[in-house]
């Protein structure tokens, strides 16, 4: 019955009273009616329709309001996360009493596009106690549990046979087993982290409030015994031989699990031949063992500034699943012939046995393609990479001809010493290494995809979805108001037009951070069994094969190869059960990578903030990277972002310009935007809270003229 009501829901856009949708279901016994109303109210406790004012039920994603988990800072205001656009800011006086972690409804009440959206929250539909994360500690001789996030502010109880011998000083994690009177929960300590002053334990802090372990349960260490730590004899059966090619890798410098290899050949047609050889980790994770149900919850590794927590434990994401250098791997490979338009002509996926000849990086390898420089030990393959990048170009140039897009976006890489301590904040190079392995991934990801797409057999998607036409109009709008005019007509059916935009603003002084705000407008990927086509990539047909020791979907997708094309197995019964049981793991997948996507960027908001803290006084030039009615983001070249707050732009009295998305100042019509280069001062900052303050510098007119109102005050007195 539920998909019976959601199917009528979701094919028009307009709610429905509850009489009206029994007529249009053919509802008409006692008993059909009861379900129905169970049925809408289980809908609506889940966030799946929304039961309007006028008591009537319309799909939630067709209203005006968004659902999602707010957290709250210590300073009294939240966000509001949501899965497939950005965060919504909701000020104190508007959160309705939700605190952190709730699920709630909200509406967004400014219309404008841009970096921050505000709005206000009308009802908690749930109450969301994850995992807490603190020190034991004792309080009035009570055991209970000071909590990290500080925005947790009920009481702890806790029962001494649930404290598992923990002493004051150490991080613990527990849960809640119920709410108690007088704002206080009664919860039990499940795990034990370690001391508050041990090296690490910040980060694992974080680890654990985002449900994902650096250690493996007993059971699933017990299985690796089973696992030989190399390959024998009996594992080579059916596979083809390719450990005299010439085979290898490229990677980061400190890269333990390798999941992929390359290798080039210049046909006699003219053409290339390129061989993407990828783990063969369904080989050793399989179906029915707790080693494979430990990888499906985890879903994904998590890469955070010093560590990875793997998806794998390390017998296997560092040793016979890596493919290391001058050992036996097992592999899935998939060589393709592809033309000099970047056309692939014909394929062949089929499991394999090779051997790297050498572990290259990625800056050496930069070193031959951008410079021209030889690495040692790199000669004998310097005629490899040179074709390698040949390819690449071509597959990048076709796959820019077809419209994918390029939003150029930099990412942070925090630097850190052997105590875990952030000593620099850099970016990440994207140099040409980078961009050929990349480009390598994608053919070999839309080979795969469309090889099984065509046999019409369950399988796992990549997809990423056409943007809302609202949203994309938002922006043009937002674009509009700084002054620039975008040519040409905009069809957001075609990834080209949206490249299209991006390529007319490409000389702004303010690109970086309108590329970014036009990357928000987009739609998130997420795995699916249902290809829509990845619309960022302008592919028709996409998923992921090449990253299966960190991935869950690329290990399922090695999973259904062996199952379809070397097993051959595609009987009623199999086909059956991937249709029942991919929904389930693809909807599961993407929800890991979210919360994996979470953990990682509250670790680095953190360890952001602990490298700010030695520079508290120092100056930076930034650009303004967004404007609310509460202040200024300001992002500095490394991408650390901060805060301005309004209280602390002096002189004058600023209004918010929602159409602009400005600060106007009332008297002197002093104006910030976003796109602004302007001078900051670190106020403050702080690990614990994980923010950033800044303050506007102030000219030298200004201090000048500070001192002399000082002076002035004085002689009055």
């Amino acid at each position: 019955m539920k998909d019976k009501i959601l199917n009528v829901l979701k094919k028009q856009d307009k709610a429905f009273t509850a009489f009206e949708l029994k007529d249009i279901l053919g509802f008409d016994t006692t008993e059909e009616i009861k379900k129905m109303f169970s049925v809408l109210n289980e809908l609506e406790g889940n966030l799946e329709v929304y039961h309007t004012n006028k008591d009537k039920y319309m799909a939630f994603e067709y209203s005006h309001l968004k659902k999602g988990k707010i957290s709250v800072s210590e300073k009294g205001f939240g966000f509001i996360i949501m899965e497939d656009e950005e965060d919504i800011h909701v000020d104190a006086k508007h959160l309705n009493g939700a605190v952190d972690g709730d699920m709630v409804i909200a509406e967004i009440t400014n219309k404008n596009t841009g970096a921050k959206k505000e709005g206000r929250v009308l009802r908690i539909a749930s109450r969301n106690y994850g995992p807490l994360v603190g020190e034991y500690i004792y309080n009035d001789g009570k055991p209970t549990i000071k909590v990290n996030d500080r925005k947790f502010k009920q009481t702890i109880v806790l029962t001494k046979e649930s404290t598992k011998n923990a002493v004051e000083g150490h991080i613990v994690v527990s849960n809640v087993i119920k709410e108690l009177g007088n704002n206080a929960v009664l919860a039990e300590i499940t795990t034990i982290i370690g001391h508050k002053n041990d090296v690490g334990v910040d980060i694992e802090a974080l680890v654990y409030k985002h449900m994902f372990s650096p250690k493996f349960p007993d059971e699933v260490l017990e299985e690796l015994n089973d696992i030989p730590d190399e390959v024998r004899e009996e594992d080579k059966v059916g596979r083809k031989d390719l450990t005299g090619e010439v085979i290898f890798t490229i990677d980061g410098d400190d890269t333990k699990d390798i999941d992929d290899a390359i290798s080039i050949k210049r046909l006699d047609n003219g053409n290339y031949e390129l061989g993407v050889h990828i783990a063969d980790v369904s080989y050793y994770v399989k179906p029915g063992t707790k080693l494979y149900d430990e990888a499906y919850e985890r879903g994904t590794s998590v890469y955070l500034v010093d560590r990875v927590i793997p998806m794998l434990p390390h017998k296997l994401s560092n040793g016979i699943c890596s493919l290391n250098p001058n050992v036996e791997r097992l592999a899935q490979s998939c060589v393709m012939e592809i033309d000099n338009k970047g056309n692939v002509v014909s394929h062949e996926i089929f499991e394999s046995v090779i051997k790297s000849r050498i572990q290259m990086t990625y800056k050496k390898v930069n070193k031959w393609l951008d410079e021209g420089i030889t690495e040692v030990g790199y000669e004998p393959y310097t005629e490899k990479l040179t074709l390698m990048k040949e390819l690449a170009d071509i597959l990048r140039h076709n796959r820019e001809a077809r419209g994918a897009i390029d939003f150029e976006t930099d990412e942070a890489k925090i630097i850190a010493d052997e105590t875990g301590k952030p000593v620099d904040v850099i970016l990440r190079e994207r140099a040409s290494g980078e961009m050929m392995i990349e480009d390598f991934m994608i053919v070999a990801n839309e080979t795969v995809a469309s090889h099984v797409f065509y046999m019409e057999l369950p399988f796992v998607y990549r997809v990423h979805g056409t943007p809302k036409e609202e949203k994309v109009n938002d922006f043009l709008d937002f674009v509009s108001s700084l002054g620039y005019k975008i040519t040409g007509k905009i069809n957001i059916q075609y990834p080209s037009s949206i490249q299209n935009i991006l390529d007319q603003l490409k000389d702004k002084k303010e690109y970086k951070i309108l590329s970014s705000l036009m990357l928000r407008a987009m739609q998130k990927a997420v795995y699916q069994p249902e290809n829509i086509g990845h619309f960022g990539l302008a592919s028709k047909i996409y998923t992921h094969f090449t990253s299966p020791i960190r991935r869950f979907p690329d290990t399922t997708v090695h999973r259904l190869l062996r199952t379809y094309l070397y097993e051959n197995d595609q009987s009623k019964k199999t086909l059956d059960y991937f249709r029942e049981y991919l929904p389930v793991l693809t909807e599961h997948a993407s929800l890991k990578e979210r919360d994996a996507i979470e953990c990682e960027r509250e670790v680095e908001d953190m360890k952001m903030a602990e490298y700010m803290m030695d520079h508290v006084g120092e100056e930076f030039t930034g650009m303004i990277s967004g404007v609310t009615s509460f202040g200024l983001f300001v992002q500095i070249p490394n991408m650390i972002e901060g805060l301005v707050h309004i209280s602390d732009i002096s002189g004058d009295y600023y209004n918010y310009d929602e159409r602009t998305m400005s600060l106007i100042g009332q008297k002197s019509k002093k104006r910030y935007r976003i796109g602004d280069e302007i001078k900051v001062v670190v106020k403050s900052a702080s690990k614990e809270e994980s923010f950033i303050d800044f303050e506007i510098k102030k000219e030298s007119s200004e201090e000048d003229g500070g001192k002399e109102e000082e002076k002035k005050t004085e002689e009055m007195g």
